[in-house]
């Protein structure tokens, strides 16, 4: 059950060229084409015309545009506009068996969609920015992500995670959009930072070595501590430490209430993983400074409590945090994180489990993008007046 509309046009009508102002009468029709529109009554609707052609003097004999629906699209682009509220809503396949669509026509939807918003993006200013790479698909397979932290979106997404990943997106913007990047935020993987040397000026002043990812190194360090102790705990027949793992890496003041007594119990021992922990906690007490000098002061003692406290685990962290030590110190002047960038891995997180199924890593890209790039993806509804 179905509705189908023919659509016809006065003879006399004139048609604009598609390629420029000149308007002109009927030359011959192409074959009948047909568009889904929006359901009439739960019944699905089909739009049928045949295609006007024109033949231009200057540019031969073209198809004209219609008002309706968007060249090599089968939708109407109101039916495309409310298909991309769906998926947006849903997945790809959620929406498909909602809309009565294959799932390479809800896909092809979204790719349009992105397609769209790329074409109509003014050009990228970008003041503040972000750097990260996402795991995708089976295996070591990385893509790298540069994220607009002012709008918390999704600017660029390209292959792997190499220098020469970073090189193309630096790549493609002018020397004045490159000199206008204030604070990068990344964490410290070394071919990230070579392309970022190379391409923005001033970049040793600019670069953010992200407090996220260093508490996330310093949460490791404790659980290596943890690991070590418990397993000499073990060979003496002592469970202390079991079951302990996720206490450690809270937050003293994010520990939910029922955890705190056995939690306030374990650190009176004096363990090696409470010195571990005592350590985790100071560290990230230094992102409370105001003033870039006493924030230095302060890592100075730090790192020497850390380099002296016989915990291995702990000493690598120090001495990876002191060995980008200028990056870390150029939070306290731009006050910048990839914290938007860690929300929006989350969302990415839950796109790649709605059945996506990616083909390829083009299609990741297209998700992404349709998803967190703020991007203005619904086609146009209405012909420009004129």
């Amino acid at each position: 059950k179905k509705v189908d509309v023919w659509l016809e046009h006065d003879e006399k009508a004139l048609w604009p060229c598609p390629q420029c102002p000149r308007k002109l009468g009927l030359y011959d029709h192409k074959e009948e084409r047909i568009w889904r529109h929006l359901d009439t009554m739960q019944f699905q609707t089909f739009v049928h015309a045949r295609m006007p052609r024109v033949n231009c003097p200057d540019h031969g004999v073209r198809q004209v545009e219609v008002a309706w629906a968007e060249a090599n699209s089968h939708f109407t682009s109101i039916f495309e506009r409310f298909a991309i509220d769906v998926i947006q809503e849903t997945d790809t396949q959620g929406a498909g068996k909602i809309l009565k669509l294959s799932w390479d026509e809800a896909w092809g939807i979204q790719e349009r969609a992105v397609t769209r918003g790329l074409t109509a993006k003014p050009p990228l200013v970008l003041r503040q920015m972000g750097v990260d790479e996402k795991a995708v698909g089976h295996g070591q397979q990385y893509m790298t992500l540069v994220y607009n932290l002012e709008n918390s979106t999704v600017e660029w997404v390209g292959e792997e995670r190499k220098k020469e990943t970073l090189d193309l997106f630096f790549r493609s913007l002018s020397s004045e959009q490159r000199a206008a990047i204030e604070a990068v935020g990344l964490d410290m993987w070394d071919p990230f930072i070579a392309s970022i040397l190379e391409h923005v000026p001033e970049a040793m002043d600019k670069m953010v070595f992200d407090r996220f990812h260093i508490a996330k190194h310093a949460n490791e360090g404790v659980d290596k501590v943890r690991k070590s102790e418990n397993r000499e705990l073990w060979e003496d027949g002592d469970p202390t430490l079991k079951g302990s793992k996720y206490l450690w890496l809270y937050r003293e003041g994010n520990l939910p209430e029922k955890h705190r007594d056995r939690f306030a119990a374990l650190q009176a021992l004096h363990l090696k993983t409470g010195r571990a922990y005592a350590l985790k906690e100071a560290l990230a007490d230094l992102w409370d400074y105001q003033s870039p000098g006493w924030a230095r002061k302060y890592w100075v003692r730090w790192y020497f409590w850390a380099t002296h406290s016989r915990l291995r685990p702990m000493i690598e962290v120090a001495r990876m945090v002191q060995n980008h030590l200028a990056g870390v110190m150029n939070f306290f002047a731009h006050r910048i994180t990839n914290a938007v960038a860690e929300g929006l891995n989350s969302k990415i997180a839950t796109i790649q489990k709605m059945a996506y199924g990616f083909r390829n890593k083009g299609h990741f890209r297209t998700a992404v993008l349709f998803r967190c790039g703020g991007l203005q993806l619904y086609p146009r509804t209405h012909p420009e007046p004129g």
